[in-house]
């Protein structure tokens, strides 16, 4: 086949690109209490900061507005979600329902490489805690539970989750800046690789169970310290 009649390669679709990239940096933004709940999100400013037409930024909040994590009032304004507590309990009980199966899946598979692996994440947990560096801190926990979905052979589903996750995730974000929480989270992570490793599969659901309802059995007292962000 010569150059002349070769089919033409595919043009990529750069609007979308780009409408995948704005959605990506907001919704990291959302999800971190950067852009706090009730934060208007003018599209004229949008486009000014991203370099970008309407389109992909109207499509980004569109994503957005799937997960709960804006409302967009057409013809008026987009704002960012108020936490819906109820949504954040629906999205816990669809986490907290799979990870108690992997944790008894992980635990009767009692894999030393996994264990070695989880340890070190909390060792990097710790330093960062101690360091107070939160950022990192939150990305070391969502490491530590990815590499639990990875290890029980279903990585597709920690997409999901996250997917489904943001009302839950901005209770955590309040959460974790509270004294002891870091430590909190670095023993629980602690006890339930030491379920793994002994192969006790009960202990670690249970530890699983109790680690992921901490932010939800909190919401109340962070309710009363940030009113405004709560529908």
């Amino acid at each position: 086949m010569d150059h002349a009649t070769r089919p033409a390669p595919v043009p990529r679709d750069k609007s979308r690109q780009a409408a995948a990239h704005v959605f990506e940096v907001l919704r990291e933004e959302i999800i971190s209490l950067a852009l706090p709940p009730g934060t208007p999100l003018l599209r004229p400013v949008l486009q000014e900061r991203f370099g970008l037409s309407s389109t992909p930024i109207r499509d980004a909040l569109l994503r957005l507005q799937e997960e709960g994590l804006v409302e967009i009032f057409p013809q008026h304004t987009t704002i960012v979600s108020l936490i819906d507590v109820e949504s954040a309990r629906q999205a816990q009980f669809l986490r907290r329902a799979l990870e108690t199966e992997i944790a008894r899946v992980l635990s009767e598979a009692a894999d030393a490489a996994l264990v070695s692996a989880l340890r070190s994440i909390i060792d990097q947990q710790e330093w960062a805690a101690k360091r107070n560096d939160l950022a990192r801190f939150w990305d070391l926990d969502l490491a530590f539970h990815a590499a639990m979905y990875r290890a029980a052979g279903i990585p597709d589903l920690w997409a999901t989750v996250r997917r489904q996750n943001g009302q839950i995730d901005r209770l955590r974000h309040l959460h974790l800046p509270v004294e002891g929480k870091t430590q909190q989270v670095v023993d629980d992570h602690t006890a339930i690789v030491s379920a793994i490793e002994t192969g006790d599969a009960l202990r670690a659901q249970g530890c699983v169970s109790e680690h992921l309802s901490k932010s939800i059995a909190y919401s109340p007292i962070m309710r009363q310290q940030h009113p405004r962000y709560f529908r």
